[in-house]
């Protein structure tokens, strides 16, 4: 599976027309629960959650995670209408090496919303008020894609530690979730590493016929 989401990705970055236009989104960073408040007027959110294992060649398996969290918009809230997607990179659990640079999505469309001083923005980083220690350094849309660098690397060196963990960072969208293969990239051999996470139901490429 995960070989395959990575051939997949690197088709798909291929096809993309050169005279495509990159867009850097504009990021913020917020507190939680505050940014709750966009979602639901009572600011709790009710969220589901799904994990994804990055199969780093020198941690045990299980260790290393990309984690997808949805939830809805309520009427009354400015988020209303849409689905909230966060997601977080984590190594609490590694003991090893190896280190990840970013995260590649098939996002597809997403919808601005005032996460932070009633601002429109595309992305948010909850940077305080939850867990993690590592922020964006930057999202890049180039038509559904969107390429999310972190802010510094996050590495397995060492034991384990609960400060090995990105934060939540989030977008929203209209469309309720769907799974699709994304990955996460890093230094290294191979140097790509496919997983699985939710995103805004859109047209995604199907692999060619009879499989990579």
């Amino acid at each position: 599976m995960f070989g395959k989401a990575v051939l997949s990705a690197a088709i798909a970055a291929l096809a993309i027309p050169c005279a495509a236009r990159a867009e850097l989104l504009k990021i913020v960073e917020v507190n939680a629960p505050k940014v709750n408040c966009v979602f639901q007027t009572d600011c709790n959110l009710p969220v589901t959650d799904t994990s994804s294992n990055i199969l780093l060649p020198f941690v045990s398996p299980g260790t290393a995670w990309v984690q997808s969290r949805t939830f809805a918009g309520e009427a009354g809230a400015p988020g209303a209408g849409t689905t909230g997607y966060e997601y977080r990179l984590s190594m609490t659990e590694a003991s090893g090496s190896g280190c990840i640079l970013g995260f590649n999505l098939n996002f597809g469309p997403h919808k601005q919303l005032p996460y932070e001083n009633n601002e429109l923005a595309d992305v948010y980083v909850i940077t305080t008020g939850g867990v993690g220690t590592i922020g964006l350094k930057s999202a890049e849309r180039n038509g559904d894609m969107i390429a999310f660098t972190l802010a510094s690397p996050l590495c397995a060196d060492g034991p384990p530690d609960n400060k090995k963990t990105t934060f939540f960072f989030g977008l929203a969208a209209p469309a309720a979730p769907i799974h699709v293969n994304a990955n996460v990239y890093g230094n290294g051999d191979p140097g790509f590493f496919g997983i699985d996470a939710r995103v805004p139901k859109h047209d995604v490429p199907e692999d060619p016929p009879g499989g990579l």
